[in-house]
């Protein structure tokens, strides 16, 4: 079953930097990265994914849609910052949606609409392991899964069935 993933554009590209060296050359260059990542990510993994750019500053009165390789690109419109519309989707589909940032006001507002919530950094990874599985044939889902604090036992120590949930959408990616 595919994720629906929405992701924080910007907030991606200063966290890889491979981006972030493509981003000096031009904002444009930075993006046409990001896309050509995400769409092989996407053709791997088969999610949903959706990047959500800030637009404020644009002539464009309101947002644009744009779907390049499969992935749906949005353009926040004029005096609107892509933060508005992450929350706008995370209000719309709730836990139906992964959100990708490392925005904290973003986390925030998404978690307490249901939607799972991925740092930047931690989702930049796991494209890159996928990446690497893709390439070499060699994948350890045991390298990027979270630690646990050691081992457990006990229905005292097990998590909210909640945050079960969250934990298994999150490992899907």
């Amino acid at each position: 079953m595919s994720e629906t993933i929405v992701i924080d554009g910007y907030n991606l590209i200063k966290q890889w930097d491979e981006l972030i060296d493509l981003e000096v050359v031009s904002l444009e260059e930075g993006r046409k990265g990001l896309i050509r990542i995400l769409a092989a990510y996407k053709k791997s993994r088969g999610h949903d994914i959706t990047i959500v750019f800030d637009g404020w500053k644009s002539d464009n009165i309101g947002s644009s849609h744009d779907r390049i390789q499969g992935v749906d690109i949005i353009y926040s419109g004029r005096g609107e910052k892509a933060d508005e519309v992450i929350k706008r989707i995370s209000d719309e589909l709730r836990a139906k949606v992964v959100i990708v940032t490392s925005d904290k006001a973003i986390e925030t507002h998404a978690l307490k609409r249901g939607s799972a919530v991925i740092p930047s950094a931690d989702f930049e990874m796991r494209v890159r392991l996928v990446s690497q599985e893709e390439e070499y044939g060699c994948f350890d889902e045991e390298e990027y899964q979270p630690p646990t604090g050691g081992n457990k036992k006990g229905p005292a120590r097990r998590l909210s069935k909640e945050e079960r949930k969250k934990q298994q959408k999150l490992k899907k990616l």
